[in-house]
């Protein structure tokens, strides 16, 4: 649906522009002339138009709006609401986010060739893609492994041996730390999910893990040679988690995520809506039931 909607800013632009470029070179002085014709050869007072066709006048109108929205979403900061509670505790259903489109480069909004190189995703980045298996979904996880990373997830702990260099030191294989905070706290009351302060690269966020949940590693993503529950990063690739550990589809089910499938580092929470309400309120649940005025700021 977003690839949808760029595309029909990029016609509805090309259209209103040409519309508008047309008639300036070709059928306005035509219309000047013919005024001037009508006039016994007097010219248009200076400082006055004439009465513009009505398609000339709506493309005049809407196009420096919607190149403005089309730069804007396509190459600098695009909003998106966030779905599911995949990335719980960082972003919660109702979150609506800035996208930050130029943070792994440029690319144009149809075909999505990268044409300029700004920067790659670090190790705790949170992270838009477009889904491997299907492109049409956005996707929104938290970059675990860079390219030529191996990464073992085993007894809900995350190990990590960095790529290799050539002609450096080979860094050796490390657990991510965290630290236990509590039981997770969700609309008040306390739930049987653990919740933990975990140090992602130079990023420090809060995670989910559900002691009693057992890890379906028969559905883990197969990788040659290599354990069930370990991954090795090809180039040109990025392995992401979902900081809701137990209830995320992430790199561990279905693999990797292709650097051109990237569309933005999420950089912010915008707005945060509240959709909490009773089994019988009459009210329909995309009415939003308060505003989560504390949830507006950075992502970590």
């Amino acid at each position: 649906m977003a690839n949808y909607f760029s595309i029909f800013l990029v016609v509805l632009t090309v259209v209103s522009g040409l519309i508008w470029l047309i008639d300036a070179k070709i059928f306005a002085p035509k219309r000047r002339d013919k005024f001037a014709l009508a006039n016994g050869g007097q010219p248009l007072a200076k400082g006055t138009e004439l009465p513009l066709p009505y398609v000339v006048d709506t493309a005049q109108q809407i196009f420096p709006v919607i190149a403005f929205v089309l730069i804007l979403r396509s190459f600098l900061y695009e909003p998106f609401q966030i779905p599911s509670g995949s990335m719980m505790p960082t972003l919660l259903v109702g979150d609506f986010i800035l996208v930050e489109k130029f943070s792994y480069g440029l690319k144009d909004p149809v075909a999505r060739y990268k044409f300029i190189e700004t920067g790659a995703p670090e190790r705790g980045d949170v992270v838009v893609f477009k889904f491997p298996d299907d492109p049409s979904l956005d996707y929104i996880k938290r970059v675990i492994g860079l390219p030529g990373d191996t990464i073992t997830y085993s007894g809900k702990e995350l190990f990590i041996k960095p790529a290799c260099t050539d002609g450096q030191t080979c860094p050796q294989e490390y657990k991510v730390e965290r630290e236990f905070i509590g039981q997770y706290v969700h609309q008040g009351r306390k739930t049987a999910i653990n919740e933990f302060s975990e140090q992602m690269g130079e990023v420090n966020h809060k995670i989910l893990n559900y002691p009693r949940k057992v890890d379906d590693i028969t559905r883990y993503h197969p990788q040659a040679n290599t354990k069930i529950n370990e991954w090795i990063v090809p180039q040109g690739h990025y392995f992401v988690m979902g900081d809701n550990r137990d209830n995320s589809e992430d790199g561990r089910f279905w693999g990797f995520v292709p650097d051109e499938n990237l569309v933005g580092k999420a950089v912010a929470i915008w707005i945060s809506f509240e959709f909490e309400r009773s089994a019988d309120s009459i009210l329909p649940g995309w009415i939003p039931t308060g505003v989560r005025f504390g949830r507006v700021g950075g992502i970590e």
